[in-house]
């Protein structure tokens, strides 16, 4: 039964709320957090600020609205997110964004650009294999043995690693801004980024995916708070709405000054395949090979602690709808597979989570501007529903139009794509379910009145 007092009865501290902050900043702020805005830098170039703007929508604005999302509602999770278009929806949306942010994606991406960013450029080529090997394995121990016991998470991670982190963050700022390596107003722009630079860092704001994150991350901030004493419905809602505040706008700060940094690399430096050479490229160019060892322990401590809260939400979640299978059971499975994954490198799993992201963001979206608003319509399911039906279309071919060419490069393929540009209004901009998700709400709120006055 759930607690309708506080076992703390006395507000939060300042303290406390920092810890909850640095706890959420920690699980936030991982290797997509780190690649993806000064890779963004890049391509934008002198168009830097407007394509900040699009991915702070993303990166910022709407993992905020997640966690709000969580604490209005009162949920524990994505489950509870979902649960208004019924028990099916909700376990399959479920297990597809733990699939996301768990064993498929996001969860070996951390032990990858750990490894590809911080160590690859000091191993020999022919030794980097079995050394992507050894370290994933003592990267995916050590999120396990940390993740043992729940109530270790906030400890562990909120006091310890996060605080090295950002220290670690601070100094490689500092160099930046000390000695820029170019102006970043004065930069090339990449084709893409001429004309649609807001539109392409919307987009390029999904693969932190911090939206997904902070669905499935509000299980752990929950139990968090309720360790802290706030164990009433009202009260864990308005701890955990305020430290989501604060620590989301610490990430946005950094996220402008990762996105400038890149801008600032094309003085020395050509676009990269991604962030990571671009950042190792900074670090060398200030502290050579001291700047590569700081590098590696900057990335290793971001990567864990957002390992650490991406399997033990995976753990929770998974434990609650199926508790046959116990929490370290569900955590051993989680990173035993995340290991796996892993070690076949990180273009590869950049390169099929695009498509993945292109379906799941819209619903995501969606789902936590309708649990914002949720009071307002006294969550009736037709709402729900109205919305997800319009979107899963455009949403669908988003997810085909995206996939690695190779998989594409038939006729067939190409025929949807091209119908796909053709008749969905903005599909070249990735945003062809914006419209008819907005409908749909409309929709459903017109029934819902209709209902409501009979």
């Amino acid at each position: 039964m759930e607690n309708t007092k506080d076992l703390n009865t006395k507000p939060l501290s300042i303290k406390q709320y920092l810890i909850i902050s640095s706890l959420l900043f920690a699980l936030f702020f991982g290797a997509g957090n780190l690649i993806f805005p000064i890779h963004l830098g890049q391509l934008a170039g002198s168009n830097w600020i407007s394509a900040a703007l699009g991915f702070l929508c993303t990166g910022v604005l709407l993992p905020l609205l997640s966690v709000l999302a969580i604490s209005i509602t009162k949920s524990n999770g994505v489950y509870d997110i979902a649960k208004p278009l019924g028990n099916k929806f909700a376990i399959i949306f479920m297990i597809l964004v733990h699939a996301t942010l768990g064993p498929l994606f996001a969860t070996p991406r951390t032990a990858t650009v750990t490894f590809s960013v911080g160590f690859q450029p000091m191993i020999p080529a022919k030794y980097s294999g079995i050394a992507l090997l050894i370290i994933s394995a003592l990267f995916f121990a050590g999120t396990y043995m940390i993740s043992y016991k729940e109530s270790n998470i906030t400890k562990q991670v909120g006091k310890i690693l996060n605080p090295i982190f950002l220290i670690l963050l601070f100094i490689a700022f500092l160099l930046a801004f000390l000695h820029p390596m170019g102006n970043a107003g004065i930069q090339n722009i990449t084709p893409e980024y001429k004309n649609a630079s807001f539109f392409n860092g919307f987009l390029e704001g999904y693969n932190t995916m911090d939206a997904l994150a902070g669905l499935a991350f509000g299980v752990t901030v929950v139990t968090a708070v309720k360790q802290l004493g706030k164990t009433s419905p009202k009260s864990n809602a308005k701890a955990t709405a305020w430290a989501g505040i604060l620590s989301e706008i610490l990430v946005g700060i950094i996220y402008v000054i990762l996105i400038w940094i890149g801008a600032t690399s094309l003085e020395l430096f050509k676009v990269a395949a991604d962030g990571g050479p671009t950042f190792n490229q900074f670090m060398t160019h200030y502290l050579g090979s001291t700047g590569n060892a700081l590098l590696a322990t900057l990335l290793t401590l971001t990567c864990l602690t957002t390992a650490v809260g991406l399997v033990s939400a995976f753990a929770q979640d998974f434990h609650n709808h199926f508790p046959k299978v116990s929490y370290r059971q569900w955590l051993a499975i989680n990173c035993g597979l995340s290991f796996i994954i892993a070690n076949c490198g990180l273009s590869t799993i950049i390169q099929w989570s695009t498509p993945v992201l292109m379906l799941l963001y819209p619903y995501a979206i969606f789902l936590i501007i309708l649990s914002i608003f949720s009071p307002l319509f006294k969550k009736d399911s037709i709402v729900y529903i109205t919305t997800i039906i319009c979107i899963t279309i455009p949403a669908f071919m988003d997810m085909l139009a995206s996939l690695p060419a190779y998989s594409t490069n038939n006729g067939f393929m190409q025929s949807i794509i091209s119908f796909h540009n053709s008749y969905f209004p903005f599909a070249s901009l990735g945003m062809d379910w914006v419209i008819p998700g907005i409908i749909g709400l409309f929709i459903g709120l017109i029934i819902h009145i209709a209902k409501k006055n009979k």
